[in-house]
């Protein structure tokens, strides 16, 4: 046993340095999946929804499919350029803090200064602390122009900020961390319900209740709250995380949407957003030591390993969906991993399924170049790989990822 996990450990610091030599070639800027959705053509059609024209409709079915088949393709005949993505620098800043703990090598404590001190000359102006924001437009229920803050880029922006914090001890990083929670206060629309609990909009434009994104503001609240000792962010914490507790499944699930809002497709769930959500729950259970966030973690993550994950002999794979292992995406198979490094300090099951997990995954989704392929489409007959290196959606998520298990990995073995 003692040799097949240095031969993980071996594995997974292959992959790390692979894919940070592959970064330091690259450089911070790359391609999104959402990127082309903002381009104008494409962007002015998904606009005209329903409404539009048989020409229209046709052209719009085609640019998805050649952007589904064709990703690198589409990009040039749209002209959609490279761009630094503010979230993908948040997660590369915070992978690069941990590989910095793990090794003491200075080359990964300067990777990640260089990440934060673009975040802190790179903020969304206009608002009432540090926030940042996708750097494209995209149509959701809303439309939403680029570079608009959200719940979610600032809040994992943030918890890059507090990882220097704890590192290094400095108290810049501190008050960047209490100005975003001052973001989320006075700037994000807040819905206060009858029974007392709240929830946070995605954006300052929307009213939407969303819980991934609610929880990762519930969670921060909470977490810098207790460090600076502000009541107010407590409460307002404790608040938001009320609201996920009272609309968790009887099997331990949220569900995207929350069931006050009458959106489409209400009882979605899928393996990222869960893994967003149960980490957020772990979190506020860590800065609080309230039994009933580690009672929802609990459940939550039964649920997790009895849905989302499937298993082929000595190796596990991520599902997208409960009812769907495919499509096989970079952005779930990197939650997997963050998701199971962080719960491997109180769940033995976590950290058991971690060697499994990057088993398949790094032989099967890392290129020889050293960064990692967006997707598997597919089923039981065939499979598709669509080979483009998304930087945020996937180096970045993997590096964040894959720093961690190490971290645990590496523990294991000293």
């Amino acid at each position: 046993m003692t040799n097949y996990k240095i031969s993980i450990n071996e594995q997974l610091w292959s992959s790390i340095t692979n894919l940070d030599a592959w970064l330091e070639i690259n450089g911070w800027a790359g391609y999104d999946p959402y990127d082309l959705k903002g381009a104008k053509l494409y962007l002015g059609l998904i606009q005209q929804g329903a409404d539009a024209s048989l020409p229209a409709r046709v052209l719009r079915k085609s640019l998805i499919h050649l952007e589904n088949q064709y990703p690198m393709l589409s990009r040039r005949l749209l002209r959609v350029s490279k761009q630094i993505n503010p979230k993908g620098m948040g997660l590369f800043a915070r992978g690069y803090l941990d590989l910095y703990q793990a090794t003491a090598e200075d080359r990964y404590k300067k990777r990640a200064n260089e990440c934060l001190n673009w975040l802190t000359a790179n903020p969304a102006e206009g608002y009432s602390g540090y926030c940042w924001g996708y750097p494209f437009d995209w149509q959701t229920k809303i439309f939403i122009p680029q570079g608009t803050p959200s719940a979610v880029v600032s809040s994992v922006v943030g918890d890059a900020f507090w990882r220097a914090f704890e590192i290094f001890g400095d108290q810049r990083y501190l008050d960047v961390c209490d100005s975003i929670c001052q973001f989320f206060l006075q700037d994000l629309n807040i819905d206060e319900m009858e029974d007392g609990v709240v929830c946070f909009s995605y954006t300052p434009l929307d009213d939407f209740h969303v819980h991934n994104a609610n929880l990762f503001v519930a969670e921060f609240l909470t977490r810098v709250g207790t460090k600076v000792k502000n009541d107010e962010y407590l409460e307002w914490g404790r608040r938001a995380a009320g609201y996920a507790l009272r609309e968790q499944n009887q099997d331990g699930s949220l569900y995207y949407w929350g069931k006050v809002q009458n959106h489409h497709s209400p009882d979605h769930i899928d393996h990222y957003h869960s893994g967003f959500e149960i980490r957020s729950l772990y979190q506020l259970w860590k800065s609080t030591v309230d039994p009933q966030y580690f009672q929802a973690v609990e459940s939550y993550y039964r649920f997790y390993l009895k849905n989302l994950v499937s298993r082929d002999g000595d190796s596990a794979l991520p599902k997208m969906k409960p009812d769907a292992l495919y499509p096989i995406d970079v952005h779930t198979c990197a939650e997997s991993l963050l998701l199971n490094a962080t719960l491997g300090e109180d769940f033995e099951e976590a950290r058991a399924l971690l060697p499994e997990l990057l088993t398949w995954i790094l032989p099967t989704m890392q290129t020889d170049a050293g960064w990692f392929i967006y997707r598997i489409q597919g089923g039981t007959q065939w499979e598709r790989r669509i080979e483009i290196p998304y930087i945020r959606w996937g180096q970045a998520w993997m590096l964040r990822a894959l720093s961690a298990a190490y971290q645990v990995l590496s523990s294991e073995q000293d």
